[in-house]
C-alpha cells in the first residue's frame, strides 16, 4: 500500500515580498512561489504598503505554488495537512469590520513618522522612554505598533470614526491575514457553513505591539489605559502552535486548517532550532538577532529588547528571547541598486565588493530612519565616511556589507554583557552565531560576520528558515513533528556550512573601534537643512 503524502506549507508574508513555500515531512521543499509588491513611500521616513495587494500576493503565491507541486506530482491537494504563518512584525493596520476594508495603509515597521508622538510620551510619562519596558520589555520607540496605531486614532478621520461607532478592529499583518483567510466578513467553508473572520494574533506578533505584558501574555490594561487605546478593536492572543481555523472558500486549499503563527524572527529562531543559550542572525531587509533566554524574561541594560521567543502549544511554556534589531540590513543592498545604481542586481554586490581586498577606510552607517539597538536613536541619519580620491564603488559596496556585520557585533556584544556570560555551544565551547534570511546566500558577507564576531557562523543548507519554522509550528500543532525531531534537527536531511574567522584580534578591535566612530557621527543629523 502506498504510503500517504504528508505535507505542510508557509504563508511568509514579509517587508517586500510575499512566499508560500510547501515542504515535505523531513522539511525539504517541494514547491515555492514569491511576489513581491509596492514599496510606498509618500514624505521621507514614512513607509506603507496596500493591505488589500498583501492579501493578493498571497493568493497568487499559495495558488501558483499549488500548481508546482502538482506538476512535480505531488498530492498536494490531499497530502497538505495544515498551513503556518510567519509575517513582518510590529506593521499596523486598522480595518472594518463591516466592510473588510482597511481604513488606511499598513504603517510599515520602519516607519518613522511617530518620531513626535514618542517625544510627547516621553516626556508625559515618569519613565520617560523606558516607561513601558519593565512590562512590555519594549521602550518607546516608532519600530512598535502601539506607537503607529495612536498616529492612526490621533491623525485619520476614518479610523476615528470606526472607533467611535465600534467598527474598527486593530492587527499587525498575522491578524489581517487569518481573519481574511478564515472568513473576513462573510465567509463559507468548505461544507458551506457561514462563518465570519477569526480575529487573533499570537503571543510573539502581540510581544511586539508594546501593549501585551511579557509574562501573562494578556493585553496589558494600565497601559491601554495611558495610550487610551480600546480594547474593542484588539486581537485574542494565542499561542503559536495551535489550531486556529480553516481557509473559507475563494482561497486555494480551502478547508485546510492554520495551525501555527509566528512572526518572521520567532519563527526563524524555530526553524533554526535555537535552544536555550543558542542565537540566530536574520539577514533581510533590516537583520534580527534573538537569543534564546529559555523561560526567564532577562532585562536587559544595554538597549536590547526582552521579548517571547515561542510558545509551542496553549498549555506549553513560554520561551523569551533577548533581541537587537536592526533596521537596515539588505534595504541598503537595494539603496545601492534601486537608488544610486552601484549595482544592476543584488547578487552582484559580493562580486563587486570582492574585487577588493578591504574597504579603503571607508564606513558606511545606514541609519537611514534612525538607529535600533543598541543604540535607539530616531534623531540619526546614514553616513559614509573615509571616502577619499582612491575609494571606488567596490569600497562602497564592501562597506555597506560591513555595515551589516558590525551592527551584528554591537548587539551580540550586548548580548553578552545581559546575560553576564559568553555564551557557549555544547559541541566545542565557542560561541556559533545561526544565521539565515535572503542575505546570508552571500559567502563573503558570511566570511566577514565571522570574521568581526572571531567566532564561527553556521548556515543552514535551506536559509529561509522563516517560513520553516512557521510550517514547523504548523506541523507540530497537527502532529507531523514532535518537538523532539525539531530540535534534534531529526527533521532536516542536509548538512549546514561552517565559516571560520580569518582575521586576528588586533585587526578586528581596529576595525571595530573605526566603525564605533563612524557611527558616532551619524547622531543628530535628522533635521539638516534640505
Amino acid at each position: 500500500m502506498e504510503k500517504e503524502e504528508v505535507l505542510i506549507g508557509s504563508i511568509d508574508q514579509g517587508t517586500t515580498s510575499t512566499r508560500f513555500i510547501i515542504y515535505d515531512q523531513f522539511a525539504k521543499v517541494v514547491a515555492a512561489h514569491q511576489v513581491e509588491f509596492t514599496q510606498i513611500c509618500p514624505h521621507a521616513g514614512w513607509v506603507e504598503h496596500d493591505p488589500l495587494e498583501i492579501l493578493e500576493t498571497v493568493k497568487i503565491c499559495m495558488q501558483e505554488a499549488c500548481e508546482k507541486a502538482k506538476a512535480a506530482g505531488r498530492a498536494v491537494e490531499t497530502g497538505l495537512k495544515a498551513i503556518g504563518i510567519t509575517n513582518q512584525r510590529e506593521t499596523t493596520i486598522v480595518w472594518s469590520r463591516s466592510t473588510g476594508l482597511p481604513l488606511y495603509n499598513a504603517i510599515v515597521w520602519m516607519d518613522a513618522r511617530t518620531s513626535p508622538i514618542c517625544r510627547r510620551l516621553e516626556e508625559e510619562l515618569p519613565n520617560g522612554k523606558n516607561h513601558f519596558v519593565e512590562t512590555t520589555g519594549l521602550p518607546i520607540s516608532t519600530y512598535f505598533s502601539a506607537v503607529k496605531l495612536l498616529w492612526l486614532l490621533e491623525s485619520v478621520d476614518a479610523v476615528k470614526s470606526a472607533v467611535k461607532d465600534g467598527d474598527a478592529l486593530f492587527g499587525t499583518v498575522d491578524s489581517w491575514l487569518i481573519w481574511n483567510l478564515t472568513g473576513g466578513i462573510k465567509g463559507s467553508r468548505k461544507d458551506g457553513t457561514d462563518v465570519q473572520g477569526i480575529h487573533v494574533t499570537d503571543c510573539s506578533n502581540a510581544a511586539r505591539t508594546m501593549l501585551m505584558d511579557l509574562k501573562t501574555l494578556s493585553w496589558h490594561a494600565p497601559t491601554l489605559e495611558i495610550l487610551k487605546i480600546p480594547t474593542t478593536i484588539l486581537p485574542q492572543i494565542i499561542s503559536n502552535t495551535e489550531v486556529i481555523g480553516e481557509i473559507v472558500q475563494g482561497w486555494p486549499f480551502t478547508g485546510t486548517t492554520i495551525a501555527g503563527c509566528l512572526g518572521d524572527q520567532h519563527a526563524a529562531m524555530l526553524g533554526q532550532s535555537c535552544r536555550k543559550g543558542e542565537a540566530k542572525s536574520t539577514y533581510g531587509t533590516g537583520c534580527f538577532i534573538l537569543l534564546n533566554t529559555g523561560q526567564e524574561v532577562i532585562a536587559s541594560t544595554n538597549g536590547l529588547l526582552s521579548t517571547v521567543a515561542f510558545k509551542l502549544g496553549p498549555n506549553a511554556p513560554t520561551t523569551y528571547a533577548l533581541e537587537g534589531s536592526i533596521a537596515i540590513a539588505g534595504a541598503a543592498v537595494q539603496w545601492l541598486r534601486d537608488s544610486l545604481g552601484v549595482i544592476q542586481s543584488a547578487s552582484e554586490i559580493e562580486d563587486l565588493a570582492r574585487s577588493v581586498e578591504n574597504t579603503g577606510g571607508v564606513y558606511f552607517v545606514p541609519a537611514f530612519n534612525g538607529l535600533f539597538a543598541p543604540w535607539w536613536r530616531d534623531d540619526a541619519r546614514g553616513v559614509c565616511i573615509g571616502i577619499s580620491r582612491y575609494t571606488t564603488k567596490a569600497h562602497i559596496a564592501r562597506a555597506v556589507l560591513e555595515s551589516m556585520c558590525f551592527q551584528v557585533k554591537e548587539i551580540l556584544n550586548s548580548m553578552s554583557i545581559d546575560v553576564k556570560q559568553d555564551e557557549k555551544s555544547e559541541e566545542n565551547g565557542e560561541f556559533l552565531l545561526r544565521v539565515d534570511g535572503g542575505a546570508s546566500v552571500n559567502n563573503l558577507l558570511m566570511q566577514i560576520q565571522a570574521d568581526l564576531l572571531g567566532s564561527p557562523v553556521l548556515r543552514p543548507a535551506d536559509t529561509e528558515t522563516t517560513a520553516l519554522g512557521a510550517a514547523y509550528a504548523a506541523g507540530l500543532a497537527t502532529g507531523v513533528w514532535t518537538e523532539e525531531q525539531i530540535f534534534s534537527s531529526g527533521a532536516k536531511k542536509e548538512e549546514p556550512t561552517l565559516f571560520y574567522p580569518k582575521v586576528g584580534d588586533e585587526q578586528r578591535k581596529k576595525r571595530y573601534d573605526s566603525w564605533c566612530k563612524a557611527v558616532e557621527r551619524t547622531f543628530g543629523l535628522a533635521n539638516l537643512y534640505s
